[in-house]
C-alpha cells in the first residue's frame, strides 16, 4: 500500500458499502476501508457460517480488488472462529485483509496470522487506545508482534474510539503509544483512528439542528503537527458520519419516528432532525436538506454524489424523494469521506 491512505471505519452494512461504491474513482483510490462486521449472536453454527461468508463476500465485491481490512471487533468467540474459517477456505476471493490485536482469543489470532503467512495479503493490528497508554497494553501488542512471520506485511491501527470534548490529551497518548508501537517492526502502514461525531440518540438533537465541533479533526490536527521522523507517513482515520458508540447498532441515527441529514465542515459536523413518516415528513425533509445546502461551508452539488443529492432533494429535483436512514447515512457517508480526502491532499 503506497502513500498514506484515508482510513474510514464502516460497518458491513448496506449503506456503508453503496456510499463506497459511489465515490468517484478518484477519491476510491484514495481510502481504504477498516469494515466490520456486524455481530451475529445465538445463531446456530452453519448458519453462522454462512451469515459470516455473506457479509464478507457482500463487502468482498465493493471492495473489488482494491486493499481493505476486515475486523469483527463486537464478535463473540463463535463468530471469531467462522471469520477465520471464511478467511481461509475464501482467501482467493477477497482482496481483505484480517486484523487480529491484543486481547483478542488466542485461536482467532493465530488463525489470522496463519492466514496471513499463507495467503500474502498481510495482517492488520487493531491497538485499542481509549484512556492512557500504559504498559500492559504496550507488552500485549509486543507479544503479538513476536509471532507474526517476518515474510508477512502487517498494519498498524492505533483506534483512539470516540474523542470529543472529554478527552483533549487524546493526541498526546496518541504519541505515546505510537512512539512504542512504531518501532517494533517495520510496518507497511501506520494508521490512527479517532471518532468524533456525536450521538444522536442524546439531548444533542432537540433542538432539531446541532453543530458539533469535529474533535477528532482537531486531534488529528495536533498529532500530524508532531515533529517525529517515524510519524512523517503517519495515515489519519475516522468513524466519519456515524458515532464509535452505535457502530454495531443497525442503521438508523435516531429514534423510530426521526432520522438525521449529516454534513461535514472544516471545523464541524452539522445535523439537521427529519421526519420519517407523517404528512409533513417530505416537506421536513427537503426543508433540512436546503439547510445544509445553504450552509457557507456547502461545497456545491458537484463535489460528490452527497452533496448532489442533498441539492436534488431540497429541489425536489428529478423527481428526488426525501429517502430513509439508509439514505440519509449513505449521503452523509459519501459527502464526509470524499471530503476527508481532499482535506488530506497536500
Amino acid at each position: 500500500m503506497s502513500g498514506s491512505p484515508y482510513v474510514p471505519v464502516l460497518p458491513a452494512k448496506p449503506y456503508a458499502r453503496d456510499a463506497y461504491r459511489q465515490l468517484t474513482p478518484r477519491v476510491q483510490a484514495a481510502v481504504t476501508p477498516l469494515w466490520n462486521l456486524l455481530p451475529r449472536t445465538g445463531k446456530q453454527p452453519d448458519e453462522l457460517v454462512s451469515g459470516v461468508r455473506q457479509d464478507v463476500l457482500a463487502v468482498s465485491r465493493v471492495q473489488r480488488h482494491r486493499p481493505g481490512w476486515i475486523d469483527a471487533p463486537f464478535a463473540d468467540e463463535a463468530q471469531l472462529s467462522a471469520l477465520a474459517g471464511v478467511l481461509s477456505a475464501d482467501a482467493a476471493l477477497s482482496p481483505l485483509r484480517p486484523v487480529t490485536g491484543p486481547g483478542r482469543p488466542e485461536a482467532y489470532q493465530a488463525a489470522v496470522l496463519g492466514n496471513a503467512r499463507e495467503t500474502g495479503k498481510g495482517i492488520g493490528v487493531r491497538v485499542g487506545l481509549t484512556g492512557e497508554w500504559d504498559d500492559a497494553a504496550a507488552q500485549g501488542v509486543r507479544d503479538l508482534v513476536a509471532r507474526v512471520d517476518p515474510a508477512v506485511e502487517a498494519d498498524l491501527l492505533l483506534d483512539l474510539g470516540a474523542v470529543r470534548a472529554d478527552r483533549p490529551d487524546a493526541a498526546k497518548e496518541a504519541l505515546r503509544a505510537l512512539d512504542t508501537l512504531v518501532p517494533l517492526m517495520p510496518w507497511r502502514t501506520t494508521a490512527v483512528l479517532a471518532g468524533g461525531f456525536p450521538d444522536v440518540n442524546g439531548p444533542l438533537m432537540e433542538d432539531g439542528t446541532a453543530v458539533e465541533p469535529r474533535w477528532d479533526w482537531m486531534a488529528w490536527r495536533e498529532l500530524h503537527g508532531s515533529s517525529r521522523d517515524h510519524l512523517r507517513r503517519l495515515a489519519y482515520g475516522d468513524y466519519g458520519v456515524v458515532s464509535p458508540d452505535r457502530l454495531a447498532q443497525p442503521p438508523g441515527g435516531g429514534p423510530a419516528t426521526w432520522g438525521v441529514l449529516r454534513y461535514t465542515t472544516d471545523a464541524s459536523f452539522v445535523l439537521v432532525r427529519v421526519p420519517r413518516k407523517g404528512p409533513d415528513a417530505t416537506a421536513a425533509t427537503r426543508a433540512a436538506a436546503a439547510e445544509l445546502c445553504a450552509l457557507p461551508g456547502f461545497r456545491g452539488a458537484a463535489a460528490s454524489a452527497g452533496e448532489t443529492w442533498l441539492r436534488d432533494c431540497a429541489c425536489d429535483r428529478d423527481g428526488a424523494g426525501p429517502g430513509n436512514f439508509g439514505t440519509w447515512l449513505r449521503t452523509g457517508s459519501i459527502q464526509h469521506m470524499t471530503y476527508a480526502v481532499r482535506s488530506l491532499r497536500p
